[in-house]
């Protein structure tokens, strides 16, 4: 059985965590994960993505037994693979929200880190507890963490490798909502399906031009803004919607 699988219905694909008690990440998952990123980036079947762990855990960090098990060299190659897998998510093409329940960290909070939007259960914990076996985060937390919530914050968090409990996360930024434990998932697939009706361009646009435009200077951001921006009049979902909001008013276009 696949420890990572990407189910598809109705426009939103699942990249589900399914290893048993805690999803913690081990070298084949972080493969699969990548493969399947690269997958649902490249399907016109899925135009946006969940990111989930199931109902109990979202993933507890990477597999403490496997690694201790890797020396230098060994990490060294890996390390690379490791940030390929998530970066692959990270730059999946197409709106993603990660469903977080119980548990998420170490590499689970940086998967979280990865996604454009992140739905928490009211009783999940987050945190980069590397730093408590000697180490410090490997799969980006150092920089989307510092990106999204601020280096001062990050920094605390990394420091210290303290959980930080739902509600302090929605404080902080960590997280986008917090709902009950039970609705998290169909929170999370309400928000995917209706982006998943939206403009797939126009979207993807959107999040090339957001993430881009944070890793470079402003102008250049805005260089790359008003490529796309100008690109995009020559789609057929920009001319449906501008010919919607003419003969029909704002917020009726339909682009699937």
């Amino acid at each position: 059985m696949a420890t990572v699988s990407l189910e598809v219905s109705g426009g939103v694909g699942t990249i589900r965590l399914d290893r048993p008690p805690m999803n913690a990440l081990d070298v084949s998952m972080q493969d699969l994960l990548r493969d399947l990123a690269q997958e649902a980036g490249d399907r016109d079947d899925v135009r946006a993505v969940i990111l989930y762990g199931g109902g109990k855990s979202f993933a507890a960090g990477a597999d403490i037994k496997e690694m201790r098990d890797m020396d230098h060299a060994a990490m060294v190659v890996r390390s690379r693979a490791l940030q390929e897998a998530f970066t692959a998510v990270a730059r999946i093409p197409k709106p993603v929200v990660a469903a977080v329940t119980g548990y998420a960290l170490g590499g689970g909070c940086e998967l979280t880190l990865c996604a454009d939007y992140r739905i928490a259960a009211d009783d999940a914990k987050l945190g980069q507890p590397e730093i408590l076996l000697g180490l410090i985060p490997g799969a980006g937390g150092t920089q989307r963490l510092a990106r999204l919530v601020g280096p001062s914050r990050a920094k605390d968090l990394i420091f210290t490798g303290r959980q930080v409990k739902a509600e302090e996360a929605l404080a902080i930024g960590l997280v986008d909502r917090v709902v009950p434990a039970a609705d998290v998932y169909t929170e999370a697939q309400k928000w995917a399906e209706r982006l998943a009706k939206g403009p797939a361009l126009a979207l993807r646009a959107a999040k090339e031009a957001v993430d881009a435009g944070l890793e470079t200077d402003i102008e250049s951001g805005l260089a790359i803004e008003r490529t796309w921006f100008a690109g995009l009049f020559a789609t057929e979902d920009r001319e449906r919607g501008m010919r919607s909001f003419v003969e029909e008013g704002p917020g009726k276009a339909q682009f699937l």
